[in-house]
This record gives structure tokens, C-alpha cells and sequence, in this order.
């Protein structure tokens, strides 16, 4: 499992730059920078409340698309820390994993 940093505050999942979620996805299959890469779990905060019930987690498995990353073992993310970036993003696709490296 990844430490998790996600900076994506408009996540409804993002609580204190963690994922409430038990586990994410990243997106990018035919990536060859994090670019090209995003969270698949991704999910627009409309309300602008966040779920008080909701646990973040600092640690999570991360199934992984982009399988010209470095850290992409069966399509399973086995770096030790991962940065999710999109501090502006309102749309997944707007979301980057910044810990993409091209093999």
C-alpha cells in the first residue's frame, strides 16, 4: 500500500489531503507523463460539505492503468508515496498523479 498525498480539494473524498476512499484508480493507459495520467476516483465535491462520517486514509492500494510507469507492477502501484495533484480541477481528467515516472 501507497502513502497517499492527494492536494484535490474539490474530491469529495479529499479530507485533509487524504482519501477517505479504501482504495483508488489511476487512469492513463497510454501515458508518458503524468499528464496524461488522472484519478479515476474522482468525484466532484458539489455540495461544498464534506462527509464528517467519512475516514481518511493515509495509506491505500492504488489499482493503476498507466503501464508505462516505473511503479506499475500488474497494474497495481507499488510506490511507496504517491502525489495526487489538481488543485483547480472540477473534472477527473483535470487530476494528475504526479509520481508518474515513464519506464
Amino acid at each position: 500500500m501507497a502513502q497517499l498525498d492527494c492536494n484535490v480539494k474539490s474530491c469529495c473524498h479529499n479530507e485533509d489531503n487524504c482519501c477517505c476512499l479504501s482504495s483508488i484508480e489511476v487512469n492513463g493507459s497510454n501515458a508518458c507523463n503524468c499528464e496524461d495520467t488522472c484519478c479515476g476516483s474522482y468525484f466532484e465535491d458539489t455540495s461544498g460539505e464534506k462527509n464528517s462520517a467519512q475516514t481518511p486514509h493515509v495509506s491505500l492500494s492504488i489499482a493503476c492503468q498507466a503501464t508505462n510507469c516505473m511503479y506499475n507492477d500488474d497494474k497495481v502501484c507499488h510506490a511507496d508515496h504517491v502525489d495526487i495533484s489538481g488543485i483547480r480541477a472540477t473534472a477527473a481528467d483535470e487530476t494528475v498523479c504526479a509520481t508518474f515516472q515513464e519506464k
